[in-house]
Order: C-alpha cells, then structure tokens, then sequence
C-alpha cells in the first residue's frame, strides 16, 4: 500500500486494511470554507472531543483539474517511522516544474488512523503502513490479567502439595518402604489430594462472578460493565490509581474567566465594561492607537480582544442547510451564515473558548481561511485580514504566533500568545505580570500571556525569506525555524493576561480527596501540554493548595538529568510534574533512583506522554513497588495503560476449607460423600460470604482511611494460611478421634457419626467467619442443612439408617461437633475483645 492514493468521503474511518495510515493531503474539497483543507475528529484515538484542521499540500491545489494529479511528477520524502505522535517532518517535492518545487510537510499535512474526516474530501498517499504506523508502534501486547487473590492462593497451593507430598512420603517411611513402596507412594498421594482444596476455586470463581453482577446492578454507578470475571477484587487492593485527564478527570469544556491588562482587571461579573469599551467607534480607536505615551484603557481593551479575535487556530463553522444533499452541499448559496448556525472548531479547546469570549463581548470571527480572516465589530463593519504566517504552538516552544495584515490599512502586525514562563523573557519589562500569573494559577485558571510587534514590509520580506529556506531543511528543521521565529520574539508589546477554566467532571475533587485518605496514590498521564495538566492538577485538588510542586526541567543527557535528580531529591512533600521527553532520559540512566523519588511524592502529573510511555510508566510502579495498579481513561491512546495495570477502567470473597483424611490405604469418605461435601451440602454457605460486609458502604465513604487495611493483605497471608492449617488439623483431629473413640460395632457409624459432624463443623464454620448477617446468608446454611438431612435417606450405601434416628447418633455427632467448634468461638470472642478490628468502634 505504500504510495497507493487513497479517496476519502465525508464520515470515512481511517481503519481496517491500513492500520494507522498516515496520509498526506493531495487535495481536499471543504464545505465551510477553502478547497485546500479539512477538519477531522480524533475522539476514539485520543477522546480529544475537537475538531482539527489539516492542510493540504499547497502546490497541488493549483492543478486545473483533480485528473491532473495523476499525470504529474512528484515523490515525497518521509523520516523514518518512530514513536512521537505530535510530530512528522517530511517534503514534497515536485519534479515535473523548473525549477522543480519543494515544500515542506508536518503534523499539519497528515491524518493518522483511527481517526474520521468530519468535513470535506480528502485524496492522499499512504506513507506508513503496518507495524510501522504510530498506532502499532505505539501499542502493547495484551496481557493476561491474574489477580493478587489469585497468585496468593497459587502460592499456598504449593505449600499444601509440599506438605502432600512430605506427607506421604512420611507413611511409606513408616512401612519401612517394603515391596512396592512407589506404588504405596502414589497410593497415598491419591488418598491425601483432598488436603488441596480443589472446591475453593470454583467458589472463588463463582465470587467473582457474583461481585461483577454487583457492581453491574450498583445504582450509584449506572451504566458500569464489566468486563472480566477474575479481577473484580483488586479494586479492593490499590495502591495506585493512573489517570488520563482530558474526558476523564475534565469535561474538555473551556470557560473564560479573567482578563487582566496590568492595570485593570475584568472578572465574570464585569464584563459588560468591555463590551462598552467595545462599542465606541471601531475606526476612531483603532485609529488614535498609534503610540502615545500612556494609552487609555478603551484603547488597550481594544487592543487586547482584537489580539485574541486574531491570534488563534479557530475556524468558525457553518452548517448546511436542512434537506440540503449531494454537491448542492458544498456550494456557498446552500449555506446559512447567520450567527446562530455558526460553531467553532480548533485543536485546542480553549482555542475556542476564547474566540467565543470575543465573540460573547462583540468582537466576533466570522470567516476563516488559510490566507485571510474576517472579524465584525459590535457596529457591523467588516474587519478583513490578511495571514501571512501561521506558527502553532509546540511543547518546546510553549507559545503560538500569527502575522497578519490589515487590508484597509496595509499595517502588518506580529501576534504571539504562550505560557507565561515563555512570554516573560519575550514582552518588555513590567511589573505585574508574574505576580498575577500566579494568581491565577492558584485560582486554577490556564493563564495566557497575549503580546503583539508592528513589523514594516521590509522587515517582513526578509523575516519570510529566512523562514522558508529553514522550513526546507531535513536536518534540524525543527532548530532552523525556531532560530528564525525567536528573532522576531524581541521587546514585544504586552497587551493583556487571559485566565480560562477547564469545566471539570461532576464529583472530582471529592472524588480524588477520598482516594487520597483511602491511602492510594493517584498520578495523571496525559498527552496534554505541561501548563494545561499543572492547572488541572490544582483545580482537581490533585495537588493540595498547600503543596509545592515541582516542575522537572527539560533534560535532553545524563548530565542534565543527573544535576535535575539531585535538585528534586531535596525537595520534601512536593508534587511532581514531568514531561515525557525528560522522563524517558530519566529512565534511560537514572530508572531506579527516579521511580523511588516519584514514589515518594503524594502526587505525580506526567505530560506529554504517549500511549507507550503511559504503558511503561504502570510497568515501572508494579516491578519497583509490586503494589496493584489501576489505570482509568476514555480514548484510544489509553489502551495499552489500561492493558498493562492490573486492573483497568475505561469510561464509555473469602472460602474456607479443610482438610480431612484417615491413615489407611482406603479413603473413608466415597463416591457421592465427596462430591457432596465439595458442592451440594458446602456450596452455598460459603458462596452466601459474598455479601458480607466489614461495615456499611455508607461508613466506608464516610472514613475512605478504612480501605489502607485492605492494602496490606492481612485478611489472606502465610500467617492466616497457617492458622487455618491448625485449625483444620484440630478439627479433622477431633472429628476422626472422636467418632472413633465412640463408634460401637459397626465400621459405617463412623462415617455416619464423622460426616455428620463434618457438615455441621463446616456450617458453623461459616457462621464464624460472617461479620454482618444477611437473609441469604442464613437461607443458605438452612438449605445445606436440609440438602444434607434430605440424602441421608437415599443414602443407604454409607449410612445406617436405623443407627442416625437414635439418640445416640444424635449426642455423638453433637458431642463432637461441640468439642471441634466451641473453642474456637471462644478464642474469637476473646480476640475481639482484646484486639478490635480497627471499623468495630465504628460500627458500635
């Protein structure tokens, strides 16, 4: 497929035969504005809810007819298939010209799979297929998910046939290993396989199950499926919860909030103030804005909304009419441009956020291209301007420029807007700006810093002609253009601070905060910007307004990362933020040291991360810590997280047993007594201890710090393995003796007399272990009890019937069942009287 065009329709799914095909725009036809580019949505690969805009390649755009494309010359030039998914460098260049044309390719020019072209048509060439497309790359094998519960029990398992086997290797010592010892070997092996507690597992599984369907019917989670039957009780047993942010911990819906011009400063309450600052005469102002020694403030109002109407990547979006079909679609008569069709769409939500704010106080954006934009003043006049540079904001860079000119006025003016830790460097001085950046941030608001430069048309010319030979370099493009943009990023003028809040989801911060006090550790992986994910960390309060945090420089050598370890190992009871270039350097020669620093915090916010490194980041936690992981998210670069933690979420029980056996060469218990003891006369008591409970859920919402106790994994641990190893030898001591010591002529009383003590020692049992009754707890041990009397008169095989209807069976079976089970009444009475459990005073 490489080389193959492909023809894209409105709605087409980059899927199926071409895994993650990255396309180049040949061309393209667009209902809402140019011929030269489209938008598409990317909500199932990262469940980024915008729109983006992709560009076609401009010089195939000035072919007569689309036939043309095929008669041409032309190849593209592509790097080497990698894992970044934010960028691309190529060029295309066609050789059929003199001179022969090139032009260069990014991000900007290409569609990844799984993604859907939401407006327009697209032809484009397949430059990556197969295992070497992004999404393959960037995916992990699937693993199969076995829970602690599981590999516990795995574990005691070997124990018990450790002790099987030294068992019976102990009675054919006692034979003195005459004749066929081996065969006695086995024969023992046979006899003594009960001691392993094969039942438990099908109960286990059958708990599971039950707590799945749970979970499925819990009415304070509508909606939740589940999709595994083996893992339900890890959620009891986290340690740390992995985060994606964007659709999981916000809505992606961006509010404006503040607007700051140093000296002045406008809130949701007093924005009324700049639409009157608005309303005066668009041209007088705009006109006496030439430099004075102090301007007024209608002045810089104006000024400054003009700068965020114009400095952006928001294309207004217009729908067509109704009943409106087939090519009629994309004509302009068949559209309705009334402000009430019209909708935004940018890569960025608070892209849009912004141009609505514009928008919201008159100023508004109501046609866009890749060569001109058009604004309307709150009188109706037309604004039109010219773009002649576009420079997208970048994780390096931390900011996003435009030129333009004015056409009514010719005047060419540079715009930039960024994160105030690269604007500061960049405005000329002044006093305030960092003082209210940190505001703020502490109000959890994403700050802007928005600055503007009048350039002449010679400095533009020569800005242009640079700017273009580094945009065809194939070495260090990406050095070479920067080196250009910076030189115009000198004594800019700083026109205002903006202030946008990211809507978070309903519950959020209470949410994190009971996690918090559950003793789990929450760290957020997002592919977002290092500004974006910081804010988000304190409006979620997944960092606590008392704590620092400490932002990890950007490293690029050991060195670095050396010297940048060494300055965060002095910090205490900070949060970390981290970018996943500087992560993955970390990781390379400082792994160790860098996990047990990042363990340590009580929060960790790692950012531009790809799905890759969001995989390797929960591989980390579980080999350095061997504590449970659980990741949550809602988009397909989520996926190979949630496949690497134990437990995953995607938004869209207790047995007990014993071990009974009789030193003879024939086992006491045969055929259906067995097969009844594993399932009919147990099964359902044990099973009915799904739905007991340590305290109410209400309490444990209430006090989250009970959830630490289920983290250390006392409930299961060599040592209560042991003590129920005790137990059962006392009991199955008691019950053999016993009924031999009682037993009077007949050898089958005592089976009778034992396997009748055994499933009432078993129900009791039960009994002791339940913490909170419930109906089917007592309906279960009822029913066992009445299957097993029910038998007794089927089962003339085992049983003497006559014997079990005298008094004396019944104050034999009594007697034992008495002397195996009342002790251990007592030791629990004492236990908890002694040494409570730490929710008893809650429950009291």
């Amino acid at each position: 497929l490489y080389g193959c065009l492909c023809f894209l329709l409105l709605d087409s799914h980059i899927i199926c035969s071409q895994p993650f095909v990255t396309i180049m725009f040949a061309g393209s036809s667009c209902t809402y504005f140019t011929l030269c580019s489209c938008f598409i949505r990317t909500d199932q690969l990262d469940g980024e809810t915008d729109w983006k805009l992709k560009v076609a390649v401009s010089c195939t755009q000035r072919l007569p007819a689309l036939g043309d494309l095929f008669s041409i010359s032309a190849y593209v030039y592509a790097q080497k298939p990698q894992l970044d998914i934010h960028s691309f460098e190529g060029t295309f260049t066609r050789e059929d010209c003199d001179p022969p044309v090139h032009e260069s390719l990014s991000i900007e020019n290409t569609l990844w799979a799984s993604t859907i072209v939401a407006s327009g048509t697209v032809i484009g060439v397949v430059i990556y297929t197969g295992k070497e497309t992004r999404s393959v790359m960037n995916t992990s094998n699937p693993k199969n998910k076995v829970g602690l519960l599981d590999l516990e029990l795995n574990h005691l398992t070997k124990a018990l046939f450790v002790a099987l086997v030294a068992l019976s290797v102990v009675m054919v010592t006692l034979q003195g290993f005459v004749g066929p010892w081996y065969r006695n070997l086995f024969r023992f092996l046979l006899l003594f396989s009960y001691i392993i507690p094969i039942s438990l597992r099908v109960n286990l599984d059958m708990g599971k199950a039950a707590y799945g369907w749970m979970i499925m019917k819990d009415e304070s989670i509508p909606g939740t499926v589940v999709r595994t039957s083996t893992i339900p009780e890890e959620l009891g047993r986290l340690v740390y919860l992995l985060t994606d942010k964007t659709g999981t911990l916000t809505q992606n819906e961006m509010v404006f909030k503040r607007l700051h011009l140093g000296t002045v400063s406008y809130g949701a309450d007093t924005m009324d103030e700049i639409q009157t600052h608005l309303r005066n005469p668009y041209s007088q102002v705009t006109q006496s804005s030439a430099p004075k020694v102090r301007k007024s403030v209608s002045i810089r109002v104006h000024e400054a909304v003009k700068a965020i109407a114009l400095c952006h990547n928001v294309t207004p979006v217009y729908e067509p009419r109704a009943g409106v079909t087939g090519e009629a679609e994309y004509a302009e008569a068949d559209q309705d441009f009334s402000d009430g069709n019209r909708t935004y769409q940018a890569a960025s939500p608070d892209e849009v956020a912004l141009v609505q704010w514009t928008e919201s106080v008159g100023l508004t954006l109501v046609s866009r291209d890749l060569a001109s934009m058009q604004l309307r003043t709150p009188g109706g006049q037309i604004l039109t301007y010219c773009i002649l540079q576009m420079f997208p904001f970048t994780s390096e860079s931390k900011r996003m420029g435009v030129i333009v000119r004015d056409e009514s006025t010719a005047e060419i003016t540079f715009y930039m807007k960024g994160a105030d830790v690269a604007m500061s460097s960049i405005v000329q001085y002044n006093d305030w700006l960092e003082e209210e950046c940190g505001n703020m941030a502490r109000e959890g608001l994403r700050t802007l810093v928005v600055a503007k430069r009048a350039l002449t048309e010679e400095q533009y010319q020569d800005f242009e002609s640079r700017y273009s030979q580094a945009k065809l370099s194939i070495h260090d493009r990406a050095l070479k253009v920067a080196a250009v943009v910076e030189s115009l990023e000198r004594e800019m003028e700083l026109l205002c601070l903006t202030g946008v809040e990211d809507q978070l989801q309903a519950d959020v911060r209470p949410t994190l905060e009971m996690l918090r006090n559950a003793g789990i550790k929450i760290w957020m992986l997002t592919g977002d910007k290092l500004e974006t994910a910081t804010c988000i960390a304190k409006s979620s309060h997944l960092v606590s307004r008392t704590q620092d945090i400490h932002i990890f420089r950007p490293v690029t050598n050991r060195g670095e990362a050396h010297l940048e370890l060494n300055a965060f190992r002095r910090k205490h009871d900070c949060a970390l933020v981290i970018s996943g270039d500087s992560l993955e350097v970390c990781l390379k020669y400082y792994e160790h040291e860098l996990v047990e620093l990042a363990c340590q915090c009580p929060a960790v916010v790692c950012c531009r991360c790809s799905p890759t490194q969001k995989a390797h980041i929960v591989k980390l936690l579980q080999q350095h810590t061997g504590r449970r992981t659980c990741a949550i998210g809602d988009g397909g670069n989520d996926v190979s997280m949630i496949q690497a933690a134990d437990c995953g979420i995607g938004i869209e029980g207790k047995a007990v047993f014993s071990s009974v056996f009789y030193f003879a060469s024939v086992p006491l218990y045969q055929g259906f007594l067995m097969v009844g003891y594993a399932t009919l006369y147990t099964m359902f008591p044990v099973f009915s201890l799904v739905l007991d409970q340590d305290v109410k859920p209400e309490m444990a919402m209430l006090y989250p710090e009970l959830y630490k106790d289920l983290t250390k994994g006392r409930s299961l641990s060599f040592k209560t393995f042991l003590v129920w190893v005790v137990i059962s030898i006392y009991q199955g001591g008691i019950l053999m003796y016993g009924a031999l010591l009682l037993f009077e002529s007949e050898f089958v009383h005592v089976v009778a007399i034992s396997f009748t003590a055994l499933i009432l020692t078993e129900l009791l049992m039960v009994a002791l272990t339940v913490r909170t009754w419930h109906w089917l707890m007592a309906v279960a041990e009822v029913l066992s009890l009445g299957c097993y009397v029910a038998s007794l008169a089927f089962l003339n095989e085992y049983f003497d019937v006559a014997f079990i209807t005298t008094v004396t069976f019944v104050w034999k079976v009594s007697a034992i069942t008495v002397v195996s089970c009342l002790p251990l009444y007592v030791l629990k009475y004492l236990k908890r009287k002694l040494s409570p459990p730490s929710y008893s005073k809650l429950t009291s």
